[in-house]
């Protein structure tokens, strides 16, 4: 099967793929082979390895079981994440459980993706992901929501953002690129860039999938407006 070659500025995807289970790597891989702007370039079976091959490849985004041996997913999103911030990480698991969901989203994954998904839904969530979007699967949201419908201990910021970025939050939480923000604003992206910058900085945020997750919890969006990986 061939899938359509996403617009990614004829850049390939570099691509880590870290399970524990031997032929799960492989049928990732076998299946990523067919997908034209998408490579692999390193696996491994366990956080320990990931990390060293994370830094060895540098990859642009990575595929990140959570339950493995030696060092568990979760531990090695958060050591990767400390060494590389520019690199994506998405969750890919058989469960969803929320001892592993939230750990995983404030470790900095931007995706998280259940292994009984569909290949379409994987491929298109590897392509969001590596654009720095968030990617969550509906169940983990809804999850994650109702965590976050708890009430905060105290605010999450002491420095309130202005009516532009409160907009450019909802739009990023909405699942629209920076691009699209900027069309839709009728702003520069550069500028689009700027606002996200200040709006993760403000809410002391790591990635675009946090700032979603506050969008939802502050009401200025809704699971319904929010962009999954659509089903085949």
């Amino acid at each position: 099967m061939n899938w359509e070659v996403a617009d990614l500025d004829n850049n390939v995807i570099r691509l880590l793929v870290v399970d524990d289970q031997n032929i799960v790597r492989k049928g990732i891989c076998a299946l990523i082979e067919q997908v034209e702007d998408i490579d692999v370039v390193a696996e491994a079976a366990n956080g320990e390895e990931a990390i060293s091959q994370a830094e060895k490849f540098h990859p642009d985004v990575i595929l990140m079981d959570l339950v493995m041996p030696k060092m568990d997913g979760i531990t090695a999103i958060q050591q990767i994440m400390a060494r590389q911030p520019q690199v994506h990480i998405m969750a890919l698991t058989s469960f969803v459980a929320e001892d592993k969901v939230l750990p995983a989203i404030k470790a900095g994954a931007m995706g998280y993706l259940l292994k009984d998904s569909e290949p379409e839904e994987l491929i298109a969530a590897i392509r969001k992901v590596n654009q720095g979007e968030p990617s969550l699967h509906p169940n983990v949201a809804k999850m994650v929501l109702e965590e976050l419908s708890k009430p905060a201990k105290q605010p999450l910021t002491p420095d309130p953002l202005t009516e532009r970025e409160v907009d450019v939050v909802r739009l990023v939480a909405q699942g629209l690129s920076n691009r699209q923000i900027a069309d839709k604003l009728v702003i520069g992206e550069a500028t689009v860039r700027t606002h996200v910058g200040n709006i993760l900085g403000k809410l002391h945020l790591a990635n675009r999938v946090q700032a979603t997750l506050y969008a939802l919890r502050e009401g200025l969006t809704s699971l319904n407006q929010i962009d999954y990986p659509k089903e085949s």
